[in-house]
């Protein structure tokens, strides 16, 4: 048969290879080639879990602090529960997602630099990450600021829009503690010391419980103590893992303030920018969703349920972002080690054992259709509107099982800006345009703007499908070599 080609950035891939040869296995046909695939998926799966299972535990216990801010604001009433929920999904998320994308130039770079063995790398890269990341924070202060008037301008309703402006300017500490919580996340995890973020984030887990408990339920302190309180918890995990990093945990990688951080800035920034553009026109993808949300009839009831699954969504989504990181560090130690074929054999064992996970939760959010949005509020036309959007949540959360593991592969190898170009086709050319024809045109509703703008999601994933599949593995691995070496030298 003949063989076609596709072009990822210089390079030819051949398109169709040899099922045998995509597994790498090796040895005899018959049982011993079965024992060898195996001893092969048991050993990656071990690699993979040491990174994912605390990285699972440490993003599940992170989100479950927005969740339960944004369930005891839920129960404060309606007006409260919208207001939180467009801060935490519009406002914060929108910088969220920026600043998680551009602290994730450090998956490809540590995890590179980890696998090639140039430890002292790593420290210089996170003290680079810091510095770009802090500007960058700086200037996305106007978001907070003027938040009032910008989601008015956005058509949200004015009790809403003002009363989110307030919570939006007391969570400023939080989006500073994105600036350095971030970079530091993926230092330690490059180094598979994701144990030591678990721990961290457990202990804040605990303190946020107790503090909402007692300031917004006893004390009935309202809205404010709500967003005081979660930037108290995002700023204990800062200072735990920084305290761990530079007071002797990380002996190899960190050797104290370098000026050496200020140096190759240029290629730094352009490597996070791609990354930022990447990953936050994902993480967008779905706050647009709510923003377009609140211009439909009976808004508020409207917005509420769709943060509801938005937050449920998002509370699963933890574990596929364990995978996405896990996949990134995966892919690129190997790279780095220079071995192609093992980057490729971690991307198809983590796609596979993400996938039969996100089949469970699918199932279980069918089953509970009609129970899952008790944790978040008491009223019945809230919950109605959920159990309406169950079967849509539940196919998105199947759909998101694939997605963010192969963007860490995209990661992993540093083909951040490439996936960035296809992040603006299908989402926001395919996917918003699609969402806004299903729900005006077709008088859909948010039913209809989310089922809409899950076609601009699923061509995204087949598209990263065919591209990792084509991926030439060994070439990927010499392009890490000399791209790891320029930015050395830089």
């Amino acid at each position: 048969m003949e063989k076609k080609d596709i072009r990822i950035g210089a390079e030819k891939v051949p398109l169709l290879q040899n099922f045998s040869e995509t597994l790498e296995l090796k040895g005899d046909v018959g049982d011993n080639v079965n024992q060898d695939l195996t001893t092969r998926v048991w050993i990656e799966s071990k690699k993979l879990w040491n990174i994912v299972g605390p990285a699972i535990f440490s993003r599940v216990a992170a989100y479950s602090m927005l969740v339960i801010t944004q369930a005891f604001a839920g129960h404060l009433g309606d007006l409260e529960l919208a207001s939180i929920s467009i801060v935490l999904n519009v406002v914060l998320g929108f910088d969220f997602g920026l600043l998680l994308g551009m602290a994730s130039a450090l998956e490809t770079l540590c995890g590179q630099a980890y696998g090639a063995k140039k430890y002292s790398m790593l420290g210089v890269y996170m003290q680079r990450s810091w510095i770009v990341l802090f500007i960058c924070s700086v200037l996305l202060l106007p978001l907070y600021i003027f938040a009032t008037p910008i989601l008015k301008l956005l058509g949200q309703p004015d009790d809403v829009a003002e009363q989110s402006g307030l919570v939006a300017i007391w969570m400023i500490p939080i989006h500073f503690s994105f600036t350095f919580q971030f970079p530091l996340q993926r230092f330690l995890q490059s180094q598979l010391k994701n144990a030591v973020i678990a721990w961290v984030t457990l202990v804040a887990l605990i303190i946020h419980i107790f503090n909402s408990w007692f300031f917004v339920y006893r004390l009935q302190l309202g809205l404010i103590s709500t967003a005081v309180i979660l930037n108290l918890s995002w700023w204990i995990m800062v200072w735990g893992m920084l305290a761990y990093s530079i007071c002797g945990g990380c002996p190899l990688t960190w050797s104290g303030f370098s000026t050496q951080a200020f140096s190759g800035l240029w290629e730094f920034l352009k490597l996070s920018a791609a990354s930022g553009v990447m990953l936050c026109l994902e993480n967008w993808y779905y706050r647009i969703l709510v923003l377009m949300t609140g211009n439909l009839k009976n808004a508020k009831i409207a917005v509420d349920a769709l943060s509801v699954c938005q937050s449920i969504n998002g509370w699963e989504l933890m574990i596929p972002l364990a995978f996405f990181a896990g996949t990134g560090v995966r892919v690129a130690n190997e790279l780095g080690a220079g071995n192609g074929k093992g980057a490729r054999f971690a991307t198809i064992v983590s796609v596979v054992t993400s996938i039969l996970i996100g089949v469970v939760f699918c199932v279980l959010i069918v089953a509970l259709h009609d129970k899952i949005a008790f944790i978040f509020t008491s009223s019945t036309e809230v919950i109605n509107a959920v159990d309406k959007l169950a079967i849509i949540l539940a196919f998105t959360i199947l759909l998101n099982s694939v997605q963010p593991i192969l963007s860490g592969v995209a990661v992993g190898s540093g083909w951040q800006a490439y996936v960035a170009y296809i992040n603006i086709g299908c989402y926001y050319i395919i996917g918003v345009p699609l969402g806004i024809v299903m729900g005006w045109v077709f008088h859909l509703g948010v039913m209809g703007i989310w089922s809409g703008m899950i076609g601009g999601t699923a061509v995204q994933t087949l598209i990263l499908v065919i591209i990792t599949i084509r991926c030439d593995w060994d070439k990927e691995a010499e392009k890490a070599s000399s791209h790891m070496e320029k930015l050395s030298s830089g």
